[in-house]
């Protein structure tokens, strides 16, 4: 028996150390942690001047900076958050702002500001730099984004972090019923943010079984236990409605328009009007190409004629003269540089300025910017340059239009949405599927070409501000082993080409149009023809989509039965 004691203490003692191991594993599963999160990393703010953002319910990547205890965006985050017309001229150093009707002007790093059209009329001084430059990063004062954009901010310290709402809505709030913790995640191993007090009033962003993610009105954005959520409830967020958004009017016509270019090329070409004119009977804009960039300062190579345009208004038809960017390279042996041009204001400026002296001057009724070597570089200063541009026509009362390719990513920096709004017509120029560079044969413009372009313009463009243009040409395609070229022919040659190679051309439904080929000694020749059947079909999907009208390059390319189609298009 003795010898069974000391056999039985041990045993006591490893169940009682056992049942403390088991206990203290029980309590530390089950207690909850008191470690502090770092705020810091939670945030993610690194810097000392940097500012995370709560962008309504989400912590993004993207910061605010501090200066001076104000927060300052930069340009990128302007851009894609709360307003993409703030515009930056790195070589003069500007910060401009664009309304339908005036020009706001800061220079960086300054705390004023001008306000005014053609003629800087008003200048404000705030008690802040209205926006700074670091290298290559430009930043602009909240409080001054906000003077031209509806959004709301709550700046927090410790660490540094902002609330920011740009939409408004009802969400689902409740209170705390008594004090506890708010941790980074569910669980109660989870580090603490903070603690929440009674009656404190949170956000519920996603409930689960047990925990809730919330927000706090200080914007920290955590996870709390179910059971300490009470009167739970749908509440309506209170819209900020400070800036009031000007309307950008138009010059829309009431009926459809329909516009044909008239290829000008020296000022003998204006005498050429009246034989343009014979059978387009349709007609209702005629679009003179009298203008082309002439050098890097802003100043124009010009045709214009005011006795032009008082011809084309005795028949009732209106001018709407053409800039274009690339026809001054048989003239001028200056090599245009478009970003030199655009990107800065000066030059910009005095090439509106140009502009609209020659409309002065002839007295035509709009503007047809055809700028066809934007590149992505230049696609910002482009957009800038329409705004611009399109409040002088608006003071002014000239239509402006604007050419652009059948959009596609590769060439979104033509912003088709922000030319909706400041342009009076967007016009989808519905040809060069296959143009003279292409390295496969091909149609100019088949009808699913055509309608495609219709239908991603109208993602961002209003329909009645779309005009599609359609080609009055087309392309005899050659293929000779690998070797691909074409050559461009009016409609009126088109029978002439088929008879001259021994083509029959038959319908093809898929691409809309008569098609013919042949081979000849071992060289393939292929066309896809525009006719008035091609032309008509074209229209008659147009009619679908109820669009501004429907233009044309190029007059004098086209058989008189043409605009027999156009008309019937016109009058539905």
């Amino acid at each position: 028996m003795k010898k069974a004691i000391p056999v039985l203490i041990a045993i006591v003692l490893i169940l009682i150390i056992g049942g403390v191991t088991f206990g203290s594993q029980i309590i530390e599963k089950y207690s909850y942690s008191q470690e502090q999160a770092d705020l810091y990393e939670h945030f993610n703010v690194m810097r000392e001047n940097e500012v995370s953002i709560i962008l309504q319910n989400e912590l993004i990547e993207a910061k605010a900076v501090l200066k001076d205890g104000l927060c300052y965006f930069d340009l990128a985050t302007v851009h894609l958050y709360f307003n993409d017309r703030f515009y930056v001229d790195e070589v003069e150093q500007l910060l401009l702002y664009t309304t339908p009707t005036d020009i706001i002007r800061s220079s960086i790093g300054t705390a004023e500001y001008q306000v005014g059209g053609e003629v800087q009329n008003a200048g404000y001084t705030l008690s802040y730099a209205v926006s700074s430059g670091e290298e290559v990063t430009y930043y602009i004062a909240a409080d001054f984004v906000k003077q031209y954009t509806n959004f709301y901010y709550a700046l927090y310290e410790n660490p540094n972090h902002m609330q920011v709402y740009t939409q408004w809505g009802e969400q689902q709030v409740a209170d705390i019923s008594g004090e506890t913790a708010l941790r980074v995640l569910g669980g109660v191993k989870s580090p603490i943010l903070r603690q929440l007090a009674e009656a404190e009033t949170v956000v519920i962003l996603e409930k689960m079984e047990t925990w809730c993610k919330v927000k706090t009105d200080d914007a920290y954005i955590g996870y709390v236990e179910n059971k300490y959520l009470t009167n739970e409830r749908v509440e309506a967020q209170e819209p900020v409605t400070d800036y009031v958004v000007p309307e950008y009017t138009s010059l829309t016509r009431d009926d459809k328009i329909c516009l044909g270019w008239h290829a000008i090329f020296a000022k003998s070409g204006n005498d050429t009007l009246n034989e343009v004119l014979a059978n387009a009977s349709s007609l209702t804009v005629i679009a003179p190409t009298w203008f082309s960039l002439k050098d890097n300062e802003g100043n124009l190579q010009s045709f214009a004629s005011a006795s032009y345009v008082e011809k084309a208004h005795d028949k009732g038809v209106e001018v709407w003269g053409v800039v274009d960017d690339f026809n001054y390279a048989a003239n001028n042996d200056v090599a245009i540089d478009i970003y030199t041009l655009l990107a800065t204001t000066t030059t910009r400026t005095n090439l509106i300025d140009r502009i609209m002296e020659e409309a002065a001057n002839c007295g035509m009724d709009g503007i047809n910017i055809d700028f066809e070597n934007i590149d992505a570089n230049s696609g910002e200063h482009f957009v800038q340059f329409l705004r611009e541009l399109s409040i002088r026509c608006r003071a002014e009362g000239l239509v402006l239009s604007v050419d652009n390719y059948v959009p596609y990513n590769f060439n979104s920096y033509y912003d088709l949405a922000e030319q909706g709004v400041v342009a009076d017509y967007v016009i989808i120029m519905g040809y060069d599927e296959h143009w003279a560079g292409s390295d496969e044969a091909g149609s100019v413009a088949s009808i699913g070409y055509v309608r495609y372009g219709i239908e991603k313009t109208l993602e961002y463009v209003p329909s009645g501000k779309i005009v599609n243009a359609l080609p009055f040409y087309t392309r005899l395609w050659k293929t000779e082993g690998t070797e691909v070229s074409s050559e461009a022919y009016p409609m009126t040659s088109v029978e002439n080409v088929l008879s001259k190679y021994g083509m029959e051309a038959e319908w093809d439904d898929e691409s809309g149009q008569n098609y013919a080929e042949v081979n000849i000694d071992d060289v393939w020749y292929q066309i896809w023809v525009e006719d008035v059947q091609s032309i008509s079909v074209k229209l008659n999907v147009m009619q679908t989509y109820d669009l501004g009208g429907v233009a044309a390059w190029r007059l004098g390319y086209e058989p008189a039965g043409v605009w027999e189609a156009i008309g019937g298009y016109l009058a539905q």
